[in-house]
Formats: C-alpha cells, sequence, structure tokens
C-alpha cells in the first residue's frame, strides 16, 4: 500500500514513479465514482486553506469541487485579504493556518515561498502552481494522456514547444521522466530547462526507460509523438512590452496545422493547460493583433477547435487529479484502503 497521508506535493521531483501511479490510479477511481453517483464524502469535516497570490480559473475551481465533493470546506484567502508578508511573516502565517486547517494550498510566484510554507506548516502543503513548478497540472496531463492513448504512458511520446524554462516545461520533463515517457523539448536553446534539471532526469530516465530530447527543431521535435503540448510565449505577470520579443523568439514554434501534420500520426492529439491565446476574443488577444498583427499565438484557432484537441479533458482532470491528492494525503492509507 503506497501511503501519502500528510505528504506535501511541492514538485513531482519528490515523489516516486509509483506514488504518481498510485494517485493518477486514485484519480480514475474517484472520477469514475462522480460520474456514476457513488462518491463517498471521505473528507467530510475536513477543512483546507487555499492560498492564491496568482488568480487562477482551473486550479481554484478543481480544489473547490474536489473539496465540495468530498464533503469538506474551504476557505479562499487572495492577496487582499490576509496579512501575508505584510504584517505576519510567512512562518507565522503557515503556523497559525495549522491550528485551523487540515491542508494548505498555495499558488503563487517562488518556490522558496511554498517550501518556507511546508517546513513551517503541521499539515500538508500542495502546490497550485509557482514560477518553478505546477505538480497538479502534471498529473492531470498524465491522466489525460493515459486515458487519450491505447498505450501505457512508458510508450507514450509526447513533445512541448515553446518556453521550457519555467513550470510547465520543468514539470512535463520531470512527470514525463518518472513515468519511463519519450519526452521532446522543442525550442530555442535560451529556453530550454535548466542544466542541472536535465542532467537529474537524464540519470532518473536509466532507471524509468524515458528517453529526453532537446532540439531547436521543432519539425523534429514533433516527428512521431502521440502528444504536442504548448503553453503561452508570455508567463503571468509579464509585462506587454516582452510580447514583441517573445513573438519573434517562439513564432516558429507555433501549433498549427502543418505542426500537427508533422508529426505523421493522424492520431497525434493536441494539449495546452489554459488559458490559451488562440483567437482574438479576449483583451489580450486584441491587444496582440492591433500591435502585432497576430491573431493566434502559441497555437492557432483551428488546431485548438480541433478534434485532435483535448484540452478541455485536461482541465476537467485538473479536478479528478487534484481530488486524488486531497484524498491520498488527508486520509490515513488505511481509510484509502476502502477506495480500493
Amino acid at each position: 500500500m503506497i501511503d501519502l497521508y500528510q505528504r506535501d506535493l511541492l514538485t513531482l521531483q519528490s515523489y516516486e514513479p509509483d506514488e504518481i501511479r498510485f494517485l493518477l490510479t486514485l484519480a480514475a477511481k474517484l472520477k469514475t465514482a462522480k460520474s456514476t453517483g457513488t462518491e463517498r464524502h471521505d473528507l467530510q469535516g475536513k477543512n483546507i486553506a487555499l492560498i492564491f497570490e496568482k488568480p487562477s480559473t482551473r486550479t481554484r475551481c478543481a480544489f473547490e469541487v474536489a473539496m465540495y465533493d468530498q464533503g469538506g470546506h474551504v476557505t479562499y484567502i487572495d492577496p487582499t485579504s490576509s496579512q501575508l508578508g505584510h504584517k505576519e511573516s510567512l512562518k507565522d502565517t503557515a503556523r497559525v493556518l495549522s491550528r485551523l486547517y487540515d491542508g494548505i494550498e498555495y499558488r503563487g510566484f517562488q518556490q522558496a515561498t511554498i517550501e518556507t510554507l511546508a517546513h513551517y506548516a503541521e499539515v500538508p502543503v500542495w502546490n497550485g502552481l509557482t514560477d518553478e513548478a505546477h505538480p497538479t497540472q502534471i498529473l492531470a496531463d498524465l491522466l489525460t494522456m493515459e486515458e487519450g492513448s491505447a498505450k501505457p504512458l512508458a510508450q507514450v511520446s509526447l513533445c512541448y514547444l515553446g518556453d521550457a524554462r519555467f513550470n510547465m516545461g520543468n514539470s512535463l520533463l520531470i512527470g514525463a521522466v518518472k513515468m519511463g515517457m519519450d519526452v521532446r523539448i522543442g525550442a530555442p536553446e535560451a529556453f530550454w530547462p535548466k542544466a542541472e534539471l536535465v542532467t537529474e532526469m537524464r540519470l532518473l530516465a536509466r532507471n524509468t526507460g524515458a528517453t529526453i530530447t532537446l532540439t531547436t527543431d521543432p519539425l523534429k521535435a514533433v516527428r512521431g509523438v502521440d502528444f504536442i503540448y504548448t503553453d503561452v510565449w508570455v508567463s503571468m505577470g509579464e509585462a506587454m512590452e516582452v510580447w514583441q520579443e517573445r513573438i519573434a523568439q517562439l513564432h516558429a514554434y507555433q501549433v498549427n496545422s502543418a505542426l500537427m501534420q508533422a508529426t505523421g500520426k493522424a492520431t497525434s492529439k493536441f494539449m495546452h493547460c489554459l488559458p490559451a491565446l488562440h483567437n482574438t476574443e479576449t483583451s489580450i488577444g486584441r491587444e496582440i493583433y492591433a500591435q502585432f498583427g497576430l491573431k493566434a499565438c502559441e497555437v492557432t484557432d483551428e488546431v485548438f477547435e480541433s478534434t485532435a484537441s483535448i484540452v478541455f479533458a485536461q482541465a476537467e482532470n485538473r479536478l479528478h487529479t487534484i481530488k486524488a491528492v486531497l484524498v491520498a494525503t488527508l486520509l490515513p492509507s488505511s481509510l484509502q484502503a476502502c477506495l480500493a
């Protein structure tokens, strides 16, 4: 029996492949229970705090619905509704919340912040996103790829295109290697993950059977892959002035119909963690079009709205995998066994 009771989830680096597999299996069971109306309220009486220094749609909704489905309660804390870092230190906040709640989710900027929070908290701390890691998103992505392929994950190939220096590139590399996948990154060299992480993952790949390819050639990167994944070119919080430079650097890595065809496989799927700038129906999209004449950025509307796109399945699976994390870390293994 895998025992994750009281475990933090700060990055998937600290989770073994069999522990990730356990979470994916549990998520699939919880997903089935919800769809069949047989879900139990195993977290009844539990309370969690959600600390959001960065706004979110999917992460907040997934944590809230997951907890409500399980019979628990949630307190949402935004930057204006607490004294975090202003009149009260992070470590003091962690110790206060630990006396009131059974777990704490944090979504913000520096990884060091959530590491400090976890160090001083006496309850599980979960990473809803930092600049360096996005583990709950990757769990959802792995479940989605498993559902979208007839092959086990160890036989699946995934290509990430675009800026791979931060949370999504890092976390996809870690998750894919842990599960023994063929993972490729297509980006300019300046946008590759840090060399130290790549070295660490290459060593791990010797044990898991994963393969890692980093290339500047987008056509080479996608050849034969089962899934193409991308993300916005400018991270949350970066200035609009960054767009001109980023468009010039990454436009060759835009996921369009030609790039999807370059996989050579009619079954290749498109993935995105959302939100996506695939049209001019947002204020940012309209501003980019007005300034640069670009109707779509990292993915074209044609691909985003195609039958190859599984982005909304990913979004739904945020709920089921986050719910699995909550159940696994808030319930002792003896109670988890009842879900088997």
